[in-house]
Parts: C-alpha cells; sequence; structure tokens
C-alpha cells in the first residue's frame, strides 16, 4: 500500500505558515539562499512519487507558475507527474495530468493508496493537510522549518485532533539555517 506523505513547505519556528503578500512570505521567497535546497534526495523523493495531491487552491497557484516553469527544479517534475486536485468546485483542470476528485476524501484515498508500493506527495493546501489529520490519513509528514519567527499567519495544526503524535525519522540542517523535518504517524 502507498504510503501518504505531506511536504509542508515555509514554516516558521513559532508553528506558521508562509502566508502571501507577509514578511514571512518575502523571506522565504526573495533571498536565494532560503529557496528550497536542490537537494538530489529530495529531488528523487518528488521524482518517484506515484501521484502529487493538491488541494484546489494550492493547485490553482502551484499550476499557475509550474505549468510554464523551465527553470525551477520542481517544474519538470510536476509537469509530468500524475496529479490529483482534491476539490468539489473546480470543474476542470488544463495542467497536464491532472484529475480531479471530488468524491469522498477517504474514500479517494483509499483507492490511491491501493494497487502498489511507493509513496503520494500531499503538496497542502492547509485545509487539505488538517483534513488529512482529522481523517488521520497522513502517514508521513515532512516540515521545512524556516529560522524566522513569523508572529502571524496561518497555523497549521487548528483544527486537527487534540492529541496527534509523531515519530522523528530524520531531520537535516542546511547552511541556510532550514531544518528538514521527517516524522512518521504513530499508530
Amino acid at each position: 500500500m502507498r504510503k501518504l506523505i505531506a511536504t509542508v513547505f515555509n514554516y516558521s519556528l513559532d508553528g506558521l505558515l508562509a502566508d502571501e503578500g507577509t514578511e514571512f512570505w518575502d523571506f522565504c521567497f526573495s533571498l536565494p539562499e532560503n529557496r528550497e535546497p536542490d537537494d538530489p534526495a529530495h529531488l528523487d523523493f518528488l521524482q518517484s512519487a506515484y501521484a502529487h495531491m493538491i488541494g484546489r487552491t494550492a493547485y490553482e497557484g502551484i499550476a499557475g507558475s509550474m505549468a510554464t516553469s523551465t527553470d525551477h527544479p520542481f517544474a519538470g517534475i510536476l509537469n509530468a507527474g500524475r496529479k490529483v486536485v482534491f476539490s468539489r468546485t473546480l470543474k476542470t483542470a488544463d495542467w497536464a495530468n491532472t484529475i480531479i476528485a471530488s468524491g469522498d476524501t477517504a474514500e479517494e484515498i483509499d483507492q490511491l493508496k491501493q494497487g502498489g508500493d511507493g509513496h503520494i506527495v500531499v503538496w497542502g493546501g492547509v485545509r487539505l493537510w488538517q483534513l488529512l489529520m482529522r481523517l488521520d490519513l497522513i502517514d508521513e509528514l515532512r516540515v521545512s522549518l524556516f529560522p524566522y519567527v513569523a508572529g502571524g499567519g496561518t497555523r497549521l495544526f487548528d483544527g486537527v485532533p487534540e492529541s496527534y503524535q509523531l515519530d522523528l525519522v530524520s531531520s537535516t540542517a542546511y547552511s541556510s539555517g532550514i531544518v528538514e523535518l521527517q516524522y512518521r504517524r504513530a499508530r
């Protein structure tokens, strides 16, 4: 059975996501040393995914920039990869290799996880991550923790179960101060 792995980019020390238009957003994206590392292991992890899951809002943002990008290290991976957008309102998806999942979330994910080994990468957005945590469907959580205290913004863990134990699998510190944390869901 395939594993569902949520990837959380641009996460602050005080537990906030980088909301567009904030100083934290600018910190994450404007300084070259803060961009996501072109770590070969991370690129291989994304390349070898069976599918890439995305919520509607995240899909619209990511598709808008990646579908035409030629220089972002994730563009070729995402453009060629199988993508599943979870939305009850989106009617069409123009990005190549994209299907829309609009049924029962747990059933749709169960179908995706069947039939093989490997993993499915969940790119977000925050409502999708929170729903998957409430349904206890996430097998692993990978967090890019930035050396920044945002002070305000969107909290990833609002509205999730009060008790949600994770076991640390690995941590990798980069010279930029970003720490990549990999957790496995304790069941």
